[in-house]
């Protein structure tokens, strides 16, 4: 692998996000609906709790929405302007492209992430938190976030429509997440035995996100999200290769 031009690469995407309008569109509604979300409808002070469980418990639901939007051109656009023929005649295997393009994204993402650290220093002005456990969630939340840009880079691989490919990201997202949601899981456990309903439930971000923002690190935790982020990256690999044969 050319570290070089995959870093070449990387910076070119990463720079082309502060370049549009569309990022700073993703961090202002993030931040804003975090910081809502936690106050208002989480009812945080209502609570009367110092934590920031309801800060992590919205972030499988934004991250529906908002990271389709941020994935759904990394190859529409390309594939749309034409751009993407120029970008492989470079000196560039479609691996160290794809991982270059979904590493600038998720630094995207955890740029957008840290500017919500004003919620956490709120919560350790009013208590005295467990910040072990906030860091954990963090860490879970740019994990997730993670799983849904590779789904997005894959769907983005298969269309050079960016609306179509915000749709297809958006639906395959959610039902990652509904696999794990209670009443999904509840209709499941009215026929099926226990150990389908377990199998099910694994495979969703709900599952996985809720543990990590509670402050369990587990490790079947982390390997579904990185085994789940490889999986996804090497379906895009395998669409712009047969792309790049057509």
């Amino acid at each position: 692998m050319n570290y070089s031009t995959l870093s070449a690469v990387y910076q070119r995407e990463l720079a082309g996000y502060f370049n549009t309008p569309i990022a700073y569109v993703f961090i202002i509604i993030f931040v804003v609906l975090a910081g809502l979300f936690t106050f208002y409808l989480g009812d945080f002070f209502g609570r009367n709790q110092a934590d920031l469980q309801t800060f992590f418990q919205w972030h499988p639901w934004l991250y529906l929405f908002l990271v389709p939007a941020l994935a759904m051109r990394m190859w529409a656009e390309e594939r749309r302007s034409g751009t993407l023929e120029l970008l492989l005649s470079l000196p560039i295997t479609v691996v160290e492209a794809t991982l270059a393009k979904f590493l600038a994204a998720w630094t995207f993402t955890a740029i957008s992430l840290a500017l919500t650290t004003p919620i956490w220093l709120t919560v350790n002005f009013l208590g005295s938190p467990d910040n072990g456990a906030i860091l954990a969630g963090f860490l879970g939340s740019l994990l997730m976030a993670g799983g849904y840009l590779a789904i997005g880079s894959c769907m983005s691989a298969l269309t050079r429509n960016q609306v179509i490919a915000f749709v297809l990201s958006a639906v395959a997202s959610l039902l990652f997440v509904l696999s794990g949601f209670p009443l999904v899981l509840d209709i499941f456990g009215t026929w099926a035995p226990s150990s389908l309903v377990q199998v099910v439930a694994s495979f969703s971000f709900l599952t996985h996100f809720d543990a990590i923002s509670k402050g369990v690190i587990d490790l079947r935790d982390l390997t579904y999200f990185l085994t789940l982020i490889t999986f996804w990256l090497f379906a895009t690999v395998v669409i712009i290769e047969m792309k790049k044969a057509d």
